[in-house]
């Protein structure tokens, strides 16, 4: 081999071999990749009713039932649209979920006070009221007949 390629195939293995060497101060042993973990925290909400019901099994599509729900609060009308009118069949406690689930159920006390002057107004003190598979439900009995209503969100 002649001595003119010698040379600079030296320096060129120096250099070489010195880019891979450990950096002064560190650990030889030790890996020079690091790998964060990072931890997502995931955070879940508790099942929000509020908002906006109503009633899907009616007979008529004209006189059916809303309800509001806000904060500690549920609001239940009657609604009969042909006459554009709305009278208050509940107004009662509300009891949020506290946690992610598909089924929530409370027992609701009735605002007596704004329910005594309202014709159309439950005579309950308190009612059960369930969410369960998107549908939110609960007894009702007018005229001696009880039946069971049931709403989704609107």
């Amino acid at each position: 081999m002649n001595r003119s390629l010698l040379v600079p195939l030296a320096i060129s293995l120096l250099l070489l071999t010195g880019c891979s060497a450990p950096a002064a101060g560190s650990n030889p042993g030790a890996s020079s990749s690091k790998t964060e973990e990072t931890v997502e925290e995931v955070v879940v909400e508790p099942l929000d009713l509020t908002g906006e019901w109503k009633q899907t099994n009616s007979n008529s599509e004209d006189s059916y039932q809303t309800a509001t729900i806000t904060g500690e609060q549920i609001t239940v009308d009657w609604v009969n649209a042909a006459d554009s009118t709305k009278a208050v069949y509940w107004i009662g406690s509300y009891v949020a979920p506290t946690e992610d689930t598909e089924s929530h159920s409370w027992d609701s006390q009735g605002d007596v006070a704004q329910m005594e002057t309202a014709i159309m107004a439950s005579g309950d003190t308190a009612k059960a009221f369930t969410f369960k598979g998107g549908v939110l439900s609960y007894e009702l009995t007018a005229m001696g007949v009880t039946m069971t209503v049931e709403m989704s969100r609107q």
